[in-house]
């Protein structure tokens, strides 16, 4: 690895989507190939479009890491629970997830009390035990959008 990148964090806004769609799309094909299936990597996107990105971000909770213009990771939360967390391969390792997870549990926290849930792909199951988060069950995740249902881990913080 050469130099730490170091990303600036800011609230997600109106014309991110596409972005952030894209950080999505190549995360997912880098990050998780070696643990789900290739019909599983081309169908994770289901139906999802930028505009599906640009809905939650008018949700006012999303936070982007953008490094030199360009957007590499995102985090998005609802009370209880982290409920996207992705970054570019390219990033990972520098902290940046651990980074964008802080302000993920700190968003869930608003309004809510008891634990903090995660809904972790297998790939990132280790990555979120050392940052406190324990396994409670596992489970398929079924986008609701078309695509495969993938494996994923139930966690809580």
């Amino acid at each position: 690895m050469s130099a730490t990148p170091s990303p600036h964090l800011r609230p997600a806004r109106t014309g991110d989507g596409a972005a952030v769609f894209e950080v999505t799309r190549l995360s997912v094909r880098a990050l998780a190939r070696d643990h789900y299936s290739a019909e599983q990597i081309e169908g994770w996107m289901g139906a999802r479009t930028p505009h599906y990105y640009e809905q939650l971000i008018a949700q006012g909770r999303m936070v982007v890491a953008e490094l030199e213009g360009e957007i590499v990771g995102f985090v998005d939360a609802e009370p209880g629970e982290v409920t996207r967390l992705f970054i570019l391969e390219r990033v990972a390792g520098y902290g940046l997830g651990k980074r964008l997870l802080a302000i993920g549990v700190e968003n869930a926290w608003r309004d809510h009390e008891g634990p903090i849930r995660i809904e972790s792909t297998i790939n990132a199951e280790g990555f979120y035990r050392s940052q406190g988060f324990r396994p409670v069950g596992r489970g398929f995740f079924s986008h609701g959008l078309g695509g495969d249902p993938i494996e994923i881990v139930h966690m809580e913080l």
